[in-house]
């Protein structure tokens, strides 16, 4: 099928060190050349100044001159939202819901707890509307359009923008003959990709959480930054990142996570307003990974091995996700031994080795949670046992914290050192 005419190339993440200032018409210009269906370089959600710390600033995504959310210099976040006729507002900080105080000029504000470190969505209920807060940028989450702020994190450096080579982000489409439809994929390509024009690369597929796209490991995740890091450090073989949406074919609707989940952030649950248990009205679905799969080996493993220089082999395919992605690779990958030899589930289950029908297709088995997380107790047992089975595996437990970017980014860190090595 051929491919789409709209393709971006997000690169040159160098030029973009003053994102903040330049947010507004970088924005336009990406509506603009959207439209027109032409190129256009961008760096969504990868604003560069967070690392601030100790030192009250404005979120870094917020619109130029915004001030508001504002990170205190305790890691608290300050929000404001002017609504004069509004009767009540309320900000929703990872799916907890708090009130905010009325003032005499309409505007409602809110001091939350200190929060945990890196990025977390949040957004704005006004008279019991969920309202996307116009001062700051959007990112996709809970399947809906959400705001992000993010919390500076002193140890945070191998997700930094640096002056180092950068790699592509590609914005490409492909039809599936599986889905009957068009797939929208974004395509991560290491920095030495354009200028060795013979040298082909392995590919990881790496999938998003539920309620997300294939847009969050680039927005959220950092991916490009922390493989473009980790790649000037010498630290990783250069691979290529397929990134694409796991929904595919009939989605069930799956029960309201509640205000008292355990994947809420520490200190939001504590001061939550909403009565415990009580339901927070947000769709979630379950997905038919037995199609996804089809999909994969079907369309897009061939469609990007024909137009990417890929090592098209088992052995330099990888694969790995986030919560419900994580559900996903597992599924994926112990259906298609032939097809994947490294496998990572973030904050998604663990894998024993009855499960593994022929040990000698797996190269390594990697398996992390937060520290928080339920789940995070019995990861590196879980892994002992598939070492002991023959089976190289490895576990990681981020440091405080829950089912949160900041897992997710330091997972990705720790899986990639891992990756192609043999």
């Amino acid at each position: 099928m051929p491919e789409s005419l709209i393709s971006f190339s997000i690169n040159g993440f160098n030029n973009l060190i003053e994102l903040n200032k330049m947010k507004k018409s970088l924005v336009g210009c990406l509506l603009i050349f959207l439209s027109a269906g032409i190129s256009c370089v961008a760096q969504s959600g990868q604003a560069s100044e967070v690392f601030n710390a100790d030192t009250a600033h404005a979120s870094p995504y917020n619109l130029y001159g915004a001030q508001y959310p504002r990170i205190e210099a305790d890691s608290r976040v300050t929000f404001r939202f002017h609504a004069p006729d509004a009767q009540k507002v309320q900000v929703s900080i990872v799916n907890v819901p708090f009130d905010m105080v009325k003032g005499s000029d309409g505007v409602w504000e809110y001091t939350s707890e200190p929060q945990d470190k890196g990025y977390h969505n949040y957004w704005m209920i006004v008279d019991g509307a969920i309202v996307v807060d116009p001062a700051t940028n959007a990112f996709i989450g809970y399947s809906h359009m959400c705001n992000g702020f993010e919390i500076p994190d002193p140890d945070g450096g191998f997700y930094q923008l640096k002056d180092v080579p950068h790699g592509n982000v590609l914005i490409k489409n492909y039809y599936s003959d599986v889905a009957k439809s068009w797939r929208h994929i974004f395509v991560y390509t290491p920095p030495s990709y354009e200028q060795n024009t013979t040298d082909r690369y392995p590919v990881l597929y790496l999938q998003h959480g539920g309620g997300e796209d294939e847009r969050v490991w680039i927005e959220m995740g950092r991916t490009n930054l922390i493989l473009d890091n980790l790649i000037a450090e010498g630290k990783i073989r250069p691979f290529i990142v397929v990134m694409e949406t796991s929904a595919v074919g009939p989605q069930f609707p799956m029960p309201p996570r509640t205000a008292a989940t355990p994947a809420t952030a520490p200190g939001a649950a504590r001061q939550a307003t909403q009565a415990p248990g009580a339901l927070v009205q947000r769709p979630r679905f379950r997905f038919s990974f037995d199609k996804y799969a089809d999909l994969m080996i079907r369309d897009m493993i061939p469609w990007v091995d024909e137009n990417f220089r890929t090592i098209p082999d088992q052995a330099h395919r990888a694969m790995s996700g986030l919560s419900m992605g994580a559900m996903c690779t597992k599924s994926v990958t112990l259906a298609h031994p032939d097809t994947f030899s490294y496998i990572g589930l973030f904050s998604g289950g663990t894998i024993a080795p009855d499960e593994i029908s022929d040990k000698s297709k797996v190269k390594h088995v990697f398996m992390s949670y937060g520290s928080r997380e339920r789940g995070s107790e019995g990861v590196e047992a879980a892994a002992d046992v598939l070492n002991q089975a023959g089976i190289k595996s490895t576990a990681y437990v981020s440091p405080l914290t829950a089912h949160e970017w900041q897992s997710w980014r330091r997972s990705l860190y720790e899986f990639a050192q891992l990756l192609f090595k043999e």
